[in-house]
């Protein structure tokens, strides 16, 4: 439970960062659907004239955009992104800050298990992503419901909305297993940063070339938002691909850090 709080303090400050920007960033595009509501017909003929893989690429769907859930489903996109970065962030660092920082040492030689280590670090990250997402989810629901101009199904704002955290936990999932295995990691950034604009790229170009086998291979891929509002559902497939990629790096996660030897400073 120490180490526990003590995770909780140290990841403080950056829950409150990447909260507030995400907060700040909903709160910006939702603050102009009023007006782009009553330019809707202009503005789907701009979009009409962008080409098709632009559009494809960009998630923009000439047909929906006008409406509250279609244009927050566009600017979710951005959402999602940042969300992942923040995600990817936690996990790289939360065991191998202990390596960066010269404290490997000192941890490892406290009456715990490296098993209570990384699981008291999981929840602590699991604990601020979990805290970042309700407080988004509040902030968005108050502004959809301030700024629209007709009636929207809550379920569907909810069920994209809550696409935010699913993706987070595979990025958080997949940067724990990359600090396992790194042998030492100088800085959390470049490699946050880099592994989610390289699927985030990928995805764009699975959207383009219209491939679906390219789906399976990019987080942001796996809830569509325009699926989610024409079936009020998730697609199984992704759901399950999801799940077994979570309880595989985490377990792998489990087994490695165990397992392998920690350098002395």
């Amino acid at each position: 439970m120490n180490m526990f709080i003590h995770e909780m303090k140290a990841y403080r400050k950056s829950t409150i960062i990447w909260t507030c920007s995400l907060v700040g960033i909903i709160v910006l595009f939702l603050s102009i659907y009023p007006s782009f509501a009553k330019e809707a017909d202009v503005f789907k003929e701009l979009m009409e004239g962008f080409p098709e893989p632009v559009r494809k690429a960009f998630g923009l769907s000439v047909d929906s955009m006008s409406s509250m859930v279609g244009f927050y489903s566009y600017t979710f996109l951005y959402i999602t992104l940042c969300g992942a970065i923040q995600a990817m962030n936690l996990g790289t660092s939360i065991l191998s800050k202990e390596v960066r920082e010269k404290t490997a040492d000192f941890l490892l030689t406290k009456p715990v298990t490296r098993s209570q280590i990384i699981t008291s670090k999981l929840l602590a990250a699991l604990t601020s992503l979990v805290i970042t997402n309700i407080v988004y989810l509040t902030v968005a629901s108050f502004m959809a419901s301030a700024v629209k101009v007709e009636d929207y199904s809550y379920k569907i704002f909810f069920m994209v909305s809550i696409t935010l955290f699913f993706v987070q936990l595979i990025f958080l999932a997949l940067g724990v297993i990359v600090s396992v295995l790194s042998r030492k990691i100088k800085s959390v950034l470049p490699i946050s940063l880099g592994t989610v604009f390289g699927f985030f790229i990928a995805g764009m170009l699975a959207s383009i070339i219209g491939d679906e086998a390219v789906r399976y291979i990019t987080p942001f891929k796996y809830f569509d938002t325009n699926y989610i509002i024409k079936n009020s559902s998730y697609e199984a497939r992704f759901i399950i691909l999801e799940v077994v990629f979570i309880v595989v790096a985490i377990t792998a996660s489990y087994y490695v850090y165990c397992k392998k030897d920690i350098h002395a400073v």
